[in-house]
């Protein structure tokens, strides 16, 4: 009997072909950079290319994920594989990966001792939260606290990540999870436009949403909803 691929399908295994294809040879080039840095280097001028160079490729490899990930978002072919997961688990895996970043910064973590596991895809929202911490800690001073709060309201369960940075737009609240939209900042730092973008099409392929807000006080609340059933 012949097997006819659906439409999903294919377009799924052309964004795998694809990965494939783009990350192999930026591997490589992340390795030779990696030896590279290793070496005791006396010229300074030869050092800061290499970093400046290794770091270039790490900025490339992360957008290439975002574009490959976008692509999957919107070809409805993103694998959702929802186990019991515990979420204080997750926030501590997306720590974990942002630790260059976090590093004596102050994160406050509140999740109820009496939670239980939540249906998620482990893989995909410790995705979702590296995004939103990664935002929260770029963009406010390091000097400030980001907070993490995690509660149950009925038959959902409510993450928010909360900075005091300078906020967002009224007008942009809305358009930041938008493809390639981005908030203009003081730093220059415009990023990809891909991130939020991302985060929304994850939540919403688990049944729930995302929202941003200001916070009293100044800074940026992003809420993020999921179905505890």
């Amino acid at each position: 009997m012949q097997l006819i691929a659906t439409p999903a399908q294919v377009a799924d295994a052309f964004l795998d072909s694809i990965s494939n294809e783009l990350r192999t040879p930026l591997v490589s080039i992340q390795g030779a950079l990696s030896y590279l840095q290793q070496e005791k280097q006396t010229d300074p001028t030869r050092r800061a290319l290499i970093d400046n160079a290794a770091e270039e490729a790490m900025r490339l490899n992360r957008f290439i994920g975002n574009m490959l990930d976008m692509a999957r978002v919107e070809a409805h072919t993103l694998r959702v594989e929802l186990t019991p997961c515990d979420v204080a688990d997750v926030i501590g895996s997306a720590l974990e990966r942002l630790s260059d970043q976090v590093n004596d910064r102050r994160v406050n973590v509140t999740i109820p001792p009496t939670l239980a596991l939540v249906p998620l895809d482990f893989v995909l929202m410790v995705q979702v939260l590296v995004h939103l911490l990664d935002n929260a800690l770029k963009y406010s001073a390091p000097n400030t606290p980001i907070d993490v709060r995690v509660r149950s309201l009925g038959s959902q369960l409510e993450i928010s990540i909360a900075d005091r940075g300078i906020g967002i737009p009224r007008h942009d609240l809305t358009r930041v999870f938008d493809k390639f939209y981005r908030v203009p900042r003081p730093s220059g730092d415009l990023g990809t436009g891909l991130g939020l973008a991302i985060c929304k099409g994850i939540i919403q392929a688990h049944g729930g949403s995302i929202h941003a807000n200001n916070r009293n006080g100044g800074g940026t609340l992003i809420t993020v909803t999921l179905p505890l059933s």
